[in-house]
């Protein structure tokens, strides 16, 4: 018998939200707030990008998110440039220090969750997470 869509969206949206909520709790040595690093996330992502821009991709205020930035900046791990394409606009970049703490914050996650699959997951199990992993990530492109 075929799965109900619905029954597994409740259920997908349910797991993967605990899980992302719990990963958010991972402290890291990085002390950036999720504003801040949903924002050096999309410049590390997508390349330079302008404040407006972001805040349009973040859908939040373009003052929030001048806020975020100026914040980013004045800790060095953002830069600001002229446009190429147009000079009276200004791009920001992530910086080597921004790449950096963004890979801390990271390898932090990761390591939390390793160590939970490690100690209580079988390996049939780590499969099936391993085998279902790039679904989700199908899953998460096409919303």
């Amino acid at each position: 018998m075929t799965p109900d869509p619905h029954d597994v969206a409740a259920a997908l949206r349910f797991g993967i939200g605990l899980l992302v909520r719990r990963l958010r709790q991972v402290r890291d040595d990085t002390e950036l707030t999720l504003p801040e690093t949903s924002a050096l996330s999309r410049l590390d992502r997508g390349g330079p990008a302008t404040s407006s821009a972001l805040a349009k991709q973040e859908q939040i205020s373009p003052q929030s998110m001048g806020a975020t930035l100026g914040g980013l900046e004045a800790r060095g791990l953002v830069e600001r440039r002229p446009d190429p394409d147009d000079g009276r606009r200004v791009v920001l970049s992530v910086t080597a220090e921004g790449v950096a703490v963004l890979g801390a914050r990271r390898a932090a996650r990761t390591e939390s969750l390793a160590a939970v699959l490690a100690e209580g997951f079988t390996a049939d199990e780590l499969q099936q997470l391993l085998d279902a992993a790039p679904l989700v990530e199908r899953l998460a492109h096409r919303l």
